[in-house]
């Protein structure tokens, strides 16, 4: 993993692009919006090649490089939804792919804004499997910006991510109601 100095937050949540506009005037935070029509996984290229260059504090994007295999976990569980067969697993081989290639890395931290707001399989995939991997770095918090703002600096250290590879190990097997 290529470490850099810039903590990258990504914005999980409805009020992620409305968090970024305002918060990307503030002098210590950069923001990155990549273009939304784009598919998932090159969303979160863009964004980790921007964090690569940036020299502020922060930058905060909303591209998660997780979202595909979060929505694949999602349909595989949840009732009213149907994923494909297959669907999981193809999601998370694309995202090792591209994590193997070093063209995507998960954020420092996630916040995941209203997460009360969320069904309960989207909201356990982030609270629950990927708090469980790293507890710190998933923080659940109102979607304002400026609650976003406030908690940028109270944001704890802690235990950092696994490899994305162990990560997602078996995230096919992890049932929401019992993370």
């Amino acid at each position: 993993m290529q470490r850099i100095a810039t903590t990258v937050v990504a914005l999980v949540g409805e009020q992620a692009r409305a968090c970024l506009d305002r918060l990307g005037q503030a002098p210590n935070v950069a923001t990155v919006r990549p273009d939304a029509d784009a598919p998932p996984l090159e969303r979160a290229v863009t964004a980790w090649q921007t964090a690569t260059r940036t020299h502020t504090p922060y930058l905060l994007h909303d591209a998660d490089p997780l979202q595909t295999v979060a929505a694949a976990w999602v349909r595989r569980f949840d009732v009213e939804q149907s994923g494909l067969a297959g669907e999981l697993e193809v999601a998370v081989a694309e995202t090792l792919q591209r994590w193997r290639a070093r063209a995507i890395e998960l954020p420092d931290y996630y916040l995941v804004l209203d997460p009360e707001t969320w069904d309960a399989t989207r909201r356990h995939f982030y609270l629950g499997f990927l708090h469980r991997a790293a507890p710190s770095r998933v923080v659940p918090v109102a979607g304002t910006p400026e609650r976003v703002g406030a908690q940028l600096g109270g944001l704890r250290s802690g235990r950092w991510w696994p490899e994305a590879d162990r990560l997602l190990d078996g995230v096919d097997r992890v049932v929401p109601d019992q993370v």
